[in-house]
């Protein structure tokens, strides 16, 4: 922390997953606001990168290399961090990983992992804070979702798995902690399609590079809601962008038709078809920005949208504009799914 300045806050927030992506434009978002951050993550550099942003911002950061998928190692984290920052505010899972694969031909190893680090790793955060945040009956715990926490789709039965598991998680523990009578939150913030480093790093049996679905938004517009909740944390969750307002009702609708249209779509959604397939390192098991620094951004700038209209009216509390617009999505989306072809199953 040499030579940063005296930050503008006495808030400590805690990013898991901050060396790239979403993770990244969050801890970013909470610097800007005066935060004094904790950035938790695998990849060195990554790391050092962020803590750089953040002392440039003019706050404190602490970097701890870290697996969240081992619980001592995040426990050992959140430890340090409050050593050297002070009590713990808010915390922010947003760890990603990922195999893009049909679910046959992921192994159970490839499994487990995606498992231990988007589920697991999510519990070991949620674990870390509360042993801090529960004595003093404050806090705030941020799980960083997906549309595909309601909708699982092809390819990616893994990642969607433990997407559901989290929402499962949060509902115990939120009976619990209502039933004590405590003032710690937990709040959830469910995001679209977005344009991160993940999508050069994932580990895919497709037969061509990978892409999200779209239409695919910034990591900064998933920060500033992820900041927004943490900041209004008697909301259970927050959906953003149009596509995940509307993959949420379409499934709670119609959810048949959602099966026929994503099996006819979810693969070609999902790759590149007009380029030619490499085979490229990916970061299941070891991170890939341990020597070089990624950023927040992927490659797919030249249509990621820079902000979602949908988010901010939903933080303007015109609520009923959200839904609505989700419901015409929704309707869309089900018509959609009447008029699409079913393909012969199969893998190219």
């Amino acid at each position: 922390m040499t030579g940063a300045r005296k930050p503008r806050s006495d808030r400590v927030a805690v990013v898991c997953g901050a060396s790239a992506g979403v993770g990244r434009a969050t801890a970013r978002e909470f610097a800007r606001l005066g935060y004094m951050v904790g950035l938790v993550a695998r990849g060195s550099e990554g790391l050092a990168a962020a803590a750089r942003e953040a002392r440039a911002a003019g706050t404190l950061a602490v970097t701890v290399e870290a697996d969240v998928a081992d619980a001592a190692a995040v426990d050992e984290a959140a430890e340090r961090i409050e050593s050297e920052l002070g009590p713990i505010d808010v915390w922010v899972n947003s760890t990603l990983l990922s195999v893009i694969a049909p679910f046959t031909e992921v192994t159970p190893e490839e499994y487990h992992r995606v498992t231990d680090a988007c589920y697991h790793g999510y519990v070991h955060g949620t674990r870390a804070a509360l042993d801090r945040m529960l004595p003093r009956d404050a806090g705030v715990i941020v799980q960083v979702g997906s549309a595909l926490a309601y909708r699982g789709i092809p390819l990616q039965a893994a990642y969607c798995g433990a997407k559901h598991a989290v929402r499962g998680f949060d509902d115990s523990l939120r009976a619990e902690l209502a039933d004590d009578g405590s003032h710690v939150r937990i709040t959830e913030v469910h995001l679209p399609a977005v344009n991160t480093p993940q999508f050069s790093w994932v580990r895919s049996r497709v037969g061509a590079p990978t892409r999200p679905v779209p239409p695919v938004y910034q990591p900064e517009v998933a920060a500033r809601a992820i900041v927004w909740a943490a900041e209004h944390p008697r909301r259970r969750s927050t959906w953003v962008g149009g596509s995940t307002v509307g993959t949420v009702l379409a499934q709670r609708l119609a959810p048949r038709l959602l099966d026929l249209r994503l099996g006819a779509t979810g693969e070609e959604s999902q790759v590149r078809e007009d380029e030619e397939s490499t085979r490229r390192a990916d970061n299941l098991f070891r991170p890939l920005d341990d020597d070089r620094d990624y950023g927040a951004h992927g490659e797919f700038d030249d249509e990621a949208l820079p902000r979602s209209l949908q988010q901010e009216l939903n933080q303007r509390r015109l609520g009923v504009a959200s839904v609505a617009a989700g419901a015409c999505a929704a309707a869309v989306a089900g018509y959609a799914a009447t008029r699409g072809r079913r393909r012969p199953r199969g893998r190219r």
